[in-house]
């Protein structure tokens, strides 16, 4: 035996860290040989080395644990009984949870499990082992050794305890993805793709645990396809080899056709990558998974397949041998060479694996005929001249040399293209025939040469044909879809190629019978499919759409009338799907042309003179999804049109204004105001009839798509309407008020022509200045008499006594027309946005609780209250109803940033002298909207001010879940801030209560975004000094520990790269 002070030697020299490798290993080596020759056994090594495992010096402790791990992989021969194996491997399984000693741990692990004689490790403890790895070890955040060892680790448990580990289930699998995600170094991923490999094997039913984590397993292969190294020497300083990673990455690709709905998809998008090694990894991968997945799984992908490996085969450019044998490719560049020898192998093997009848294989014979006769003329003329007869012969049309004779069988080959479509199916077996077909009628009507080759008997019997399919047999899906294609491509091919006689022909049979379609009584094509031919076919050229979009509009109008004099109910469903069709995909395409501005002001105007024609419309016509739908189309083609055309629909429209019960009765000023007071009285919407409402709908609409310099005839009359409208709470007329002082002139006089009107005016007359005394306008251009102070929004929305209905339309008329003032620039705004505030203060302070009032008034004055608040949203955000540029609104530039930087000192000065909780919500509420709707670039310079005022607004809006959306909207903010490295300095500065606040957002119920981005921002959080949110580390875990279970993935995802990143910290 030697003396125990000699092995005390040799260990305190390994577990030594200042003696040199060379001195450490060769103390390793005396141990080892004192183990193997008996020495010293095992158990005497581990009671000598006891107080090196025990002791609380980290340091020396992971020393201590590395040598009894090392000695036991240099042993794995030595015969030891299952009660030492048992002891050790339980100790190392439990120094897993000891990070300083973790890779002693690891290699002790490893070296036992490794045992293939001599003594193995029990099942039990395997499975033990597995368990603590996945309990204790975040892989990614250990250093490239480490993590190398716990791949061959976990590689050697799946290999070596199959059926134990598969009793784990979907935790194993769930921890592996952990552990292999994000994974960057060569020699790791080799392992890694190795376990997911031996991992499809230890589960080899298909409904068992894989099938349900397939996507995510695919989610962490996929991003390592193609397989690249980011710099270009790395590949020669490693072992590992670019092609072994890439061969590796393949077999996991193909190690369960559950993979293959993902993998087959990605293959055929990167074979369109510029790069060629790209395009060969994937014709390699592609063949060798074609293989493995099996014929019924790959035969749904063949068209793919095909498609993508036609570019790939002809990709030299050189004149096409048909030849596709290996000396054929010699001519081919290196790299072109590859890419073609690897896309013949995956058609060989394609070609092989899927089950065929004889014609299918004719159709591919076709389809590769297709491809050559395109590559190029060479290639064209070669098998134009070897088959074309043949294929003549073969359908019993002899055919002799010569262009005469060529042209002489095209008929009886129309005639056979027309046959196969008739006489095909809907069953997918006759879908090549459907295909064939089509493309054979298409390509012989678009055959260059004009008339000279392809007669026009036979081009307009093509068009024929086409035109019946789309009329007759719209239940065939595939053939009608596939004829509305070949028609737009004849049309746009006739329409650049100026063939006047082809285009006489093309307009006469398809357009006009197209328009024709959409007029008819015919109810059994779907209405939606004369839709969508209508609006394809139009878009084949210029003069083709210019009929269409006439003789859509004449159906309009039509159907219209009916509307108007019968109340047709059936109509009003024709119409909506038209105006829908007409604002959606006609009017886009249309407004680029100017030939088309008369057009759209004829058909505005063939409104308006329908409406003034019809006096009395029946009841129930104004639903409101025909009256929306008609005010967005409105609102389009007035845009479109020039100031000269608008300046005629304006006063159009203003005379059959004038016709409506509101302005034919010429009311003054006190008739207004009498209903004002039934509104008071009142508190629901008051409803206009339906002739008015149409009227007055669509006047609102033209107001807003107006240019600045079109002139609106008497404008007073017109603000005293909006207003009126507005009051009885339609929000469109706060929308055109809005766009009315956006674009009206600051210079004019209001004397220019009759009904003029000043700005100054209008705010009077908005606002409600005593205007029939004023200095300035005399009492007879006013046109009103009486005291419209006391009707003004001002005073309707601050005054005490009004309904609370009444104040909540007055607050959102202001809302946008302080947007309109706003955008211009104008001084006015700041008036208005005190009114908002006043509101929110003056509400705030008439009660406490909705116990010294009625609930009624006390559920209108929390509107009311919330309307002031929201009305800072519509100043400052983005509109697609109005105020845009498509709308021709004044738009001056940084007008959001300079009302954030008038408006935030006052809403912060507010908020703290408000000792109302109502009242403060409320403030909060409006900061919100500010904030939300202003730049992000401004707020990063007030991040220190602001981020206190976001963090207690966030906490009031995530009481109440109607909020969600205005919370989600300002932690986008919050989030903006914590990524920007301009607001780095405020963030550390307030990182506690960010923190704080950010915790009791993770679990938030109502909406899912905002749980990610909680997430999202506790991750941007991690990123701080170490000194200012260590503290705070316990909290965060515990709290991302509850999103790790979230029902949504993305959610869960988030938790766990937050995890990782915080227990790193």
């Amino acid at each position: 035996m030697t003396e125990p002070s000699q092995l005390t030697q040799h260990i305190e020299s390994f577990v030594d860290s200042s003696r040199s490798s060379t001195q450490q290993a060769a103390s390793l080596d005396t141990i080892v040989s004192l183990v193997k020759n008996d020495v010293v056994t095992i158990s005497s090594l581990v009671r000598e080395m006891e107080m090196y495992l025990t002791t609380t010096d980290n340091i020396i402790r992971a020393r201590g644990i590395l040598l009894l791990g090392e000695a036991l992989k240099c042993l794995s021969s030595k015969p030891l009984d299952a009660a030492t194996i048992h002891s050790l491997m339980s100790f190392f399984k439990e120094r897993l949870a000891d990070w300083r000693a973790l890779r002693g741990a690891l290699v002790g692990c490893l070296a036992l499990v490794r045992r293939k004689s001599g003594g193995m490790v029990s099942s039990s403890d395997a499975k033990g082992v597995v368990e603590s790895f996945l309990q204790n070890l975040q892989v990614q955040s250990l250093g490239q050794h480490d993590r190398k060892i716990c791949f061959e680790l976990m590689e050697c448990l799946l290999k070596c305890y199959p059926c134990v580990i598969a009793s784990m289930g979907d935790d194993l699998i769930y921890g592996i993805c952990e552990a292999i995600d994000g994974e960057k170094d060569p020699q790791c991923l080799m392992l890694a793709f190795h376990i997911i490999e031996v991992l499809v094997q230890v589960f080899p039913e298909p409904c068992g645990p894989i099938e349900s984590f397939a996507s995510d397993l695919f989610g962490i292969l996929s991003s390592y396809f193609p397989i690249h190294f980011t710099h270009p020497k790395a590949e020669e300083d490693i072992e590992v080899k670019r092609d072994d990673l890439s061969k590796a990455l393949m077999l996991a690709f193909s190690s369960s056709p559950l993979f293959e709905p993902y993998v087959i998809p990605l293959l055929l998008e990167k074979l369109s990558s510029s790069l060629s090694s790209a395009k060969v990894d994937s014709l390699k991968y592609l063949s060798y998974c074609t293989s493995k997945y099996g014929a019924e799984r790959i035969a749904k992908h063949a068209g793919a397949i095909w498609c993508s490996l036609k570019d790939a085969i002809f990709t030299s450019g050189q004149p096409l041998v048909l030849s596709f044998t290996p000396e054929s490719l010699g001519g081919l560049s290196c790299q072109e060479n590859e890419i073609a020898a690897e896309a013949l192998t995956l058609l060989e093997k394609s070609y092989n694996e899927i089950p065929s009848q004889s014609t299918q294989k004719m159709y591919s014979v076709g389809r590769i005929l297709y491809v050559s006769v395109k590559a190029s003329v060479a290639s064209c003329s070669r098998i134009f001249q070897n088959f074309f007869p043949c294929l003549m012969e073969s359908m019993g049309l002899p055919m002799r040399h010569g262009a005469a004779c060529f042209r002489d069988f095209l008929p009886s080959l129309s005639k056979i293209f027309s046959s196969i479509l008739a006489t095909s199916t809907d069953k997918p077996s006759h879908d090549a025939d459907v295909y064939l077909g089509v493309k054979g009628l298409q390509i012989l009507a678009t055959f260059p040469g004009g008339y000279l080759l392809v007669s026009k008997s036979t081009c307009e019997s093509i068009l024929m044909t086409f035109v019946s399919i789309i009329t007759v047999d719209f239940n065939r899906t595939l053939l009608w879809k596939l004829s509305v294609k070949a028609l737009v491509q004849i049309g746009l091919l006739i329409n650049g190629s100026n063939q006047s006689e082809k285009s006489m022909s093309y307009i006469d049979i398809v357009v006009q019978k197209i328009v024709s379609m959409i007029s008819s009584d015919n109810h059994d094509i779907p209405f939606q499919l004369k839709l969508e031919a209508i609006s394809d076919i139009g878009t084949s050229g210029l003069k083709y759409m210019l009929k269409i979009v006439t003789g859509v509009q004449e159906v309009i109008c039509a159907n219209l009338a009916e509307v108007y004099v019968r109340g047709n109910v059936k109509s009003t469903k024709v119409i909506i799907h038209l105006l829908e069709c007409y604002s959606n995909v006609l009017l886009p395409w249309i407004q680029k042309y100017e030939v088309f501005e008369d057009v759209l002001f004829q058909f505005v105007v063939g409104i308006w003179n329908q409406i003034e024609n019809c006096m009395a419309f029946p009841v129930g016509i104004c639903e409101k999804e025909l009256l929306d739908a008609t005010m967005k189309v409105m609102k389009l083609a007035v845009a479109c049109c020039s100031v000269e055309s608008q300046n005629i629909i304006v006063d159009k429209a203003y005379t059959v204004l004038s016709s409506s019960t509101f302005l034919s009765m010429k009311d003054s000023l006190s008739s207004l105001q009498a209903q004002l007071e039934e509104l008071e009285d009142t508190q629901e919407m008051v409803k206009f009839s339906s002739r008015d409402e149409w009227i007055h709908s669509l006047f609102t609409s033209v107001i807003i798509a107006l240019h600045p310099q079109t002139r609106i005839p008497n404008i007073r009359t017109v603000l005293h309407f909006l207003m009126i409208v507005l009051l009885k709470g339609y929000v469109m007329a706060a929308q055109a008020l809005g766009s009315l002082v956006n674009k009206l002139d600051l210079k004019t006089s209001g004397t220019e022509y009759s009904g003029g009107c000043t700005f100054e005016e209008a705010m009077d007359i908005i606002f409600g200045k005593k205007l029939s005394s004023s200095d300035h306008v005399p009492a007879e251009r006013s046109g009103i008499t009486g005291d419209w102070s006391e009707t003004g929004l001002t005073n309707l929305c601050l005054s005490a006594t009004n309904s609370g209905l009444l104040k909540i339309h007055s607050f959102v008329g202001l809302a946008w027309i302080g947007k309109g003032l706003l955008m211009r620039g104008h001084e006015k705004v700041k008036d208005i946005t005190m009114v908002f505030l006043e509101g929110l203060l003056s509400n705030g302070r008439m009660g406490a609780s909705p116990l010294e009032e009625n609930n009624c008034n006390w559920d209108m004055r929390l509107s009311a209250m919330k309307c002031s608040a929201d009305a800072f949203q519509v100043l400052l955000s983005d509109s697609e109803l109005c105020l845009n540029r498509k709308f021709h609104a004044i738009i001056r530039p940084l007008y959001k940033q300079r009302f954030f930087s008038t408006m935030m000192p006052i809403l912060q000065s507010l908020i703290i002298q408000s000792d109302s909780l109502l009242t403060r919500s409320m403030l909060y509420r409006a900061f919100a909207n500010v904030v939300t709707g202003t730049p992000l670039i401004v707020i990063l310079n007030d991040a220190r001010k602001l981020i206190p005022m976001v963090l207690d607004s966030l906490k009031l809006l995530s009481k109440d879940v109607l909020d969600k959306d205005i919370m989600y909207s300002l932690l986008l903010v919050l989030s903006g801030i914590l990524t920007d490295k301009n607001g780095q300095e405020a963030v550390i500065e307030n990182a506690h209560i960010i923190i704080n606040c950010l915790i009791g957002f993770a679990t938030y119920p109502h909406m899912m975004l905002v749980r990610e981005t909680t997430v999202q921002c506790l991750v941007a959080m991690s990123q701080l000094p170490h000194a200012r949110i260590y503290p705070m580390r316990i909290q965060v875990l515990q709290a991302v520990s509850k999103a790790l279970d979230d029902p949504k993935r993305a959610v869960r995802q988030e938790a766990v790269r937050c995890r990782q990143a915080w227990s790193e910290i």
